[in-house]
């Protein structure tokens, strides 16, 4: 049996490090095409400028369209070329990471990652999730490396809305119990193997985190604060979930996700919100314990991740519709076939409606908003 983890070629976090920038990605090359959106490019362009002063160093900047499709790709792809790039940097979201790495992959260059959120473990994976120009999941495009360097600003990300930061929460949230079942299931991970114990260990840790410090890092980063408990909401949403989900296993939880990018209702929501729900199928799927259940809708509660159907945006729930999730869920190649068990588009329906249920009955009694604001 082949085990295997995998992870960036460096990781580094702190507040105030990209004024560092040019120390971390000097020794990759010396024209860099660097995509962000418009207000990235603004916020970000004076200290990345500032760091390279003095080096014989071309920077390119261009604005990110929106959405991580093969169209755009293919633009991005032409402009680099255009400018002779040799190393593509990412700075900004998933949608954008994902492009960058996708880039750098048909163009044979180094990629640098510079989160300005932490609202998905996308930053360290060697994968790219490719979506349709209308934001309608496409595939996985699986990279043969992980980024060359992942540069991670807390001060920067703890001034972003606190909802990103919850919806990495979410994201995170799924990476245990994801790897678990793969591991139960012995599916090989992403990484081109079985699990590891280290790959567990980090997933566990993950979740640990979160109940941990989930809470006190929203309440820091909604009065624009970097504590530790941030500091450790940073690591748990980017790395330890990064390194737990690609090598440990996806499943269940996040092919709800793309089950639920197919209803236009729910394509406001952020990736992390809907995988947290997803995540709570999927626990409704394995039928798990109701402790354990209580204990993470009680988290998605206490943070303002989704726990209903309503929380999505589905305002009027149609069995049609949930069908449609369910069965776009259980396609072909997709990750709920890592699951211990074989999952069919009806197990999967009557989970979603199982999740729902719970959820609308454990908010009851509680105060909490739908969605961290």
């Amino acid at each position: 049996m082949v085990k295997a983890i995998i992870g960036p070629g460096k990781y580094v976090q702190g507040n105030g490090v990209l004024k560092d920038i040019k120390d971390y990605a000097k020794n990759l090359g010396r024209s860099f095409f660097i995509i962000a959106s418009e207000n990235g490019i603004k916020r970000t362009r004076p200290a990345i400028e500032e760091s390279f002063a003095g080096e014989q160093a071309k920077l390119v900047f261009e604005a990110f369209r929106g959405e991580c499709s093969e169209n755009e790709i293919n633009r991005l792809k032409a402009l680099a070329e255009k400018n002779e790039a040799d190393v593509v940097i990412g700075i900004g979201g998933g949608k954008i990471f994902d492009t960058a790495k996708a880039l750098a992959y048909y163009l044979g260059l180094p990629v640098v990652i510079v989160p300005t959120i932490a609202s998905t473990d996308a930053p360290c994976s060697a994968l790219s999730v490719i979506y349709t120009d209308e934001g309608v999941f496409s595939k996985y495009l699986l990279l043969p490396k992980n980024p060359d360097v992942v540069l991670v600003d807390t001060g920067i990300i703890a001034k972003a809305p606190a909802r990103l930061l919850v919806a990495g929460m979410g994201d995170a949230l799924a990476t245990y119990f994801e790897a678990r079942a793969s591991f139960e299931s012995n599916a090989s991970a992403m990484a081109g193997g079985k699990s590891t114990k280290a790959a567990m260990a980090l997933a566990e840790l993950c979740y640990r985190t979160l109940l941990e410090d989930g809470l006190k890092a929203k309440l820091a980063v909604e009065n624009k604060a970097c504590t530790q408990a941030v500091e450790n909401i940073v690591e748990a949403n980017t790395y330890l979930s990064g390194i737990g989900f690609e090598s440990g296993g996806l499943a269940a939880a996040h092919a709800i996700h793309n089950g639920f990018t197919v209803l236009e209702e729910c394509h406001h929501m952020y990736h992390g919100e809907k995988v947290a729900f997803g995540t709570i199928a999927q626990l409704v799927l394995e039928n798990s314990p109701m402790e354990e259940l209580e204990e993470v809708i009680g988290f998605c509660l206490d943070v303002g991740l989704p726990v209903t159907l309503e929380d999505l945006g589905i305002k009027e729930v149609k069995e049609s519709d949930i069908r449609k999730v369910a069965e776009a869920s259980c396609a072909e190649g997709e990750t709920i076939h890592n699951m211990p068990f074989e999952v069919a588009p009806e197990d999967v329906y009557s989970a979603i409606i199982g999740a729902d249920a719970l959820g609308r009955k454990m908010r009851q009694g509680d105060g909490s908003s739908t969605v961290a604001k």
